[in-house]
């Protein structure tokens, strides 16, 4: 009977590691779905293959959005010993304006932790930028685009947050966590020129120290044209409110654009730039 029985735990095992395989899904990836479907919280989770190498520490940072607000499950509350949850304080403007929120989680291998060690083992501790990025798309197809497995390092893509061409905030990635929302890009700032290397295989980027959120492009905008006819009111609102709440100073937000370093980004597109800071400054 001892012996039917390892006979079958092994089966059980084979199976599991052949399944494994055939999806392609590194071990992070696949604690993550796990750590999502048992309630466990993801961001104690190992990071997905897209920077799995072993020179870079993969050691979460002390929560760094202090006025976040609370997201919906099934992003989970930060476990950090006396650390304050990010959603505390919400920011708000005189005008009372609060969007609508709704929720809609990338898939594990779209996104990663922070840094504490670049790829060469040296310590960073970049402060945070915004980076506005737009969709090009609709909302649910770039939506779509996040929710789905991209096992190969070179196919995962996040925002933390996208501003649906309503004002609707849906948020992607926990704001504690690395959205994969810019290539090789590099922040230049008051701090001379800022980037991580966090995976040896790719070139140095902003997103280990970036929020990333993205406006939903309007329906003439949804190509390679140099520009289009804007993004609403509701927009401009909810853009300002979200960044607000991350308490970055002006100085360092910036634009999908100004970062990218490949030449080939122009987003955000016809932004009004006045008007957002027009809105910003009532926080």
């Amino acid at each position: 009977m001892k012996l039917i029985q390892t006979a079958v735990g092994r089966s059980l095992l084979l199976g599991l590691i052949t399944l494994v395989m055939i999806l392609g899904l590194s071990r992070g990836a696949i604690a993550k779905i796990a750590s999502w479907s048992s309630g466990v919280p993801p961001i104690l989770i190992s990071q997905s293959n897209e920077d799995s190498s072993a020179s870079a520490q993969s050691i979460r940072q002390p929560v760094m959005l202090r006025g976040m607000p609370l997201p919906e499950p099934p992003f989970p509350e930060p476990i950090l010993p006396g650390a304050t949850p990010f959603w505390a304080g919400t920011t708000t403007s005189p005008s009372g304006y609060v969007p609508r929120q709704e929720s809609a989680p990338a898939h594990p291998t779209n996104y990663g932790e922070r840094f504490t060690q670049d790829a060469n083992g040296r310590n960073v501790s970049n402060d945070l930028i915004v980076v506005i990025h737009e969709t090009v798309g609709s909302a649910s197809s770039a939506i779509n685009t996040f929710q789905t497995p991209h096992p190969r390092d070179e196919d995962q893509v996040s925002y933390h947050s996208l501003i649906k061409q309503d004002g609707t905030v849906v948020y992607i990635v926990p704001p504690e966590m690395r959205a994969f929302g810019a290539g090789s890009s590099v922040f230049e700032g008051a701090n001379g020129s800022e980037t991580v290397q966090t995976n040896p295989a790719f070139a140095s980027s902003v997103n280990n120290f970036a929020y990333h959120t993205s406006l939903e492009s309007p329906a003439d905008g949804r190509g390679n044209s140099r520009g289009h006819s804007g993004y609403t009111e509701a927009q401009y609102q909810s853009l300002a409110w979200v960044v607000a709440q991350t308490h970055v100073a002006n100085q360092r937000i910036t634009t999908h654009q100004a970062v990218d370093r490949s030449g080939t980004r122009r987003d955000p597109r016809s932004f009004n730039a006045q008007r957002f800071i027009e809105l910003l400054n009532t926080y």
